[in-house]
């Protein structure tokens, strides 16, 4: 079987969660030794798949993947990416993190499976401009509707499908993701990460995307109340790209009486996940909306202290190694804070609940379920 996979967001420089889950899931599949059986053609907006994938996956008597570099025009996905798949069209079609091509016959598309990674656009709707939520609504009820199945993340984001776009559960399969391997960085490459971006007092830390919906401006106000009358020992270490409607959240971690002791760090290199996680005092996660939560495993597997919500997927995601707050709760969040700064029995209790927590995801896993998948839909159209 020849299976087909939009590897476009996988090369992207500056990945995020759903980027780093498609370079992650198609590194894995090719790598499972199930892979032999099937070629594999992986189609890219951009060079630089050939030095990502091998030629060839483990045991192939001969090679069997093809990395199709497409050239980027203006809506790649429906215009270079519909064109290739009706020229030369796969058994199967996997999209690991966008939008199945458009087709104005659907029953001419390959078979097709789409993971979902969250419908956080209609919970928190102003969090997007109204470009993005138009876009975000049409291209997953389109996907969800013309995908043979759908790879849900989470239960919660499998629910979401169902409650949003009645999606049938008969079609929808949860798989995790899970977290790259991270080796534990050596204290001169914690002394560098720090020194990099200008760490020198401890620090609680953050890292996603600067905007409204990581709830931000009450993990501020929650440190800022920690600030009156006495200061911490400890700063507060935002880390992440600039998203939609950041500038407010800027504004006030740069202008209130903790503002010395608010570190925007920006966008944060991959090499440099490990240090900074495994130097934080702990881990603030206080999202109001996730259909995963990958940082939340990657502060786990780093051996950080986790406090996030007690909404949408992050309950089930983080099991019982984490510090549940209300995310709305400005006092509950300087509370949970507080005790992760002081209290070392409870910071010990939950790095050891972290390591066990992660083990219950694996991208070995995710991969061999989702291959299981890819062949489910290609045998149910035969």
């Amino acid at each position: 079987m020849l299976i087909g996979i939009d590897a476009s967001r996988a090369l992207h420089p500056k990945p995020a969660g759903p980027e780093r889950y498609a370079r992650e899931i198609v590194r894995h599949l090719l790598q499972l030794p199930e892979a032999r059986r099937h070629n594999w053609r992986l189609y890219t907006d951009r060079p630089g798949g050939e030095a990502l994938y091998p030629p060839r996956t483990p045991g192939a008597a001969q090679d069997n993947v093809e990395v199709c570099n497409l050239p980027w025009r203006r809506m790649w996905t429906h215009r270079v990416l519909a064109g290739e798949l009706r020229r030369r069209p796969p058994d199967a079609l996997f999209v690991p993190s966008h939008v199945i091509p458009f087709a104005p016959m659907p029953s001419r598309l390959p078979p097709s499976v789409v993971t979902i990674h969250d419908l956080g656009y209609h919970v928190f709707p102003a969090a997007h401009t109204w470009r993005q939520r138009a876009y975000l609504t049409w291209s997953t009820r389109w996907s969800a509707a013309v995908a043979r199945r759908v790879i849900a993340v989470s239960q919660a984001t499998a629910a979401d499908l169902q409650r949003y776009y009645a999606t049938s559960p008969a079609k929808i399969r949860v798989i995790h993701e899970a977290v790259a391997a991270m080796p534990a960085p050596s204290q001169g490459e914690i002394a560098a990460a720090r020194a990099a971006y200008g760490l020198q007092r401890p620090y609680a830390l953050y890292i996603g995307s600067i905007q409204p919906r990581k709830n931000l401006a009450r993990l501020i106000e929650a440190y800022t109340k920690l600030s009156q009358p006495e200061s911490p020992e400890w700063d507060l270490a935002l880390a992440g790209g600039l998203g939609w409607l950041s500038d407010p959240i800027i504004e006030l971690a740069q202008s209130g009486p903790a503002a010395e002791r608010i570190r925007l760090i920006g966008y944060v290199a991959e090499e440099h996940l490990p240090a900074l996680l495994a130097a934080a005092r702990f881990f603030c996660y206080p999202s109001l909306f996730e259909g995963f939560g990958l940082p939340v495993l990657e502060a786990q597997r780093a051996g950080a202290p986790v406090m996030t919500s007690n909404t949408s997927s992050l309950p089930e995601i983080a099991g019982d190694a984490a510090l549940l707050v209300d995310p709305t709760d400005v006092d509950a969040i300087a509370e949970a804070m507080l005790r992760l700064s002081r209290d070392e029995a409870l910071r010990r209790q939950l790095i050891a609940a972290g390591y066990a927590n992660i083990k219950r995801f694996s991208w070995e896993k995710a991969a061999a379920e989702t291959l299981a998948v890819l062949e489910e839909a290609a045998g149910s159209v035969r």
